[in-house]
């Protein structure tokens, strides 16, 4: 099956900057596609460059088989892109900012019906005769996810989707996206909550310094392979006196009853750790183990190993 997007050596140079460094990337259709990093790792220009609007200095991006610069007409009737950016026309209501956008892609009056679901279903609905200028952040942000979905591609990206908004609209875009996934879209996220990325997501790609670090299923990416690392947290009714000097690159937090360490799976022992505790003078009262998290490892891949 053709890849809903394809990324062969891809290059990206700015003055002074290798934004993009030979990047390889294929993204399935029909996949919920988790696309991680810190500030600065490329994310939005490998975004910028799907969508058309940057140029890469070499390589290839296809969309659903179509260059994205020889085939850009067809490349973006098949991709909707929701920016991180809030952008909007101070001069429109939602509803005509909605039909303007249909009319981008020669949609018109045949697009009436499925702006109006889009409309209900985003909550928009008692703001949709409303100027643009006259909505808080957390509708406008709803009003891009619409304009990205009005022609009803078949690629859906989305860049930093819920960044700056509430629990509430939170929790609605995510109940519309992956209602969206299940009807067959693909759907590409870029998200610094990765909680959301950990539940939605089938794979994941970690990027940094311009390079992909880490590709595999979110399944396979918190298991003992990649981050095999877990957090123990030791309470105690009276601490010791000074950390043993085995411990003290474990211990991450130490507050006035408690003691969080992060362990190597198949490497630490927690009774060893117990042990040492206890011999260093530490009464321990209770004992918490957590397995390791998508948060966990994005840090282990990016930082902790002087990426």
């Amino acid at each position: 099956m053709t890849p809903a997007i394809a990324i062969e050596q891809l290059h990206k140079h700015y003055p002074g900057v290798h934004a993009l460094k030979g990047l390889d990337l294929s993204i399935h259709q029909g996949e919920f596609f988790g696309l991680l990093g810190p500030n600065g790792a490329g994310k939005s220009t490998l975004i910028n460059v799907i969508a058309g609007l940057t140029y890469a200095s070499s390589g290839q991006v296809s969309v659903m088989g179509h260059d994205v610069v020889s085939e850009f007409r067809r490349t973006r009737r098949c991709l909707g892109v929701v920016p991180q950016e809030i952008t909007y026309d101070p001069f429109f209501t939602v509803r005509e900012i909605l039909r303007i956008q249909a009319g981008y892609f020669g949609l018109g009056r045949r697009q009436h019906a499925w702006i109006d679901e889009l409309i209900d279903t985003l909550m928009l609905s008692d703001k949709a005769d409303t100027n643009m200028r006259a909505l808080s952040g957390g509708m406008k942000r709803r009003v891009l996810v619409a304009q990205a979905l009005v022609h009803k591609p078949q690629v859906v990206v989305l860049d930093e989707p819920t960044a700056g908004v509430d629990v509430e609209l939170r929790k609605s875009l995510w109940s519309f996206i992956s209602r969206l996934h299940r009807e067959g879209h693909t759907i590409v996220l870029t998200t610094h909550y990765l909680e959301e990325a950990e539940e939605l997501c089938d794979r994941i790609a970690i990027m940094n310094h311009g390079g992909v670090v880490a590709l595999d299923t979110t399944r396979n990416l918190l298991s003992a392979g990649i981050g095999a690392v877990f957090s123990v947290t030791v309470y105690v009714a009276e601490p010791p006196g000074a950390l043993p000097d085995k411990l003290k690159e474990k211990v991450r937090k130490v507050e006035a009853n408690r003691i969080e360490l992060q362990l190597n799976k198949g490497v630490d022992s927690i009774m060893d750790v117990v042990d040492t505790l206890r011999l260093a003078g530490a009464q321990i009262t209770d004992l918490r183990v957590e397995q390791a998290d998508l948060e966990d490892i994005f840090v282990d891949l990016t930082y902790r190993q002087g990426a």
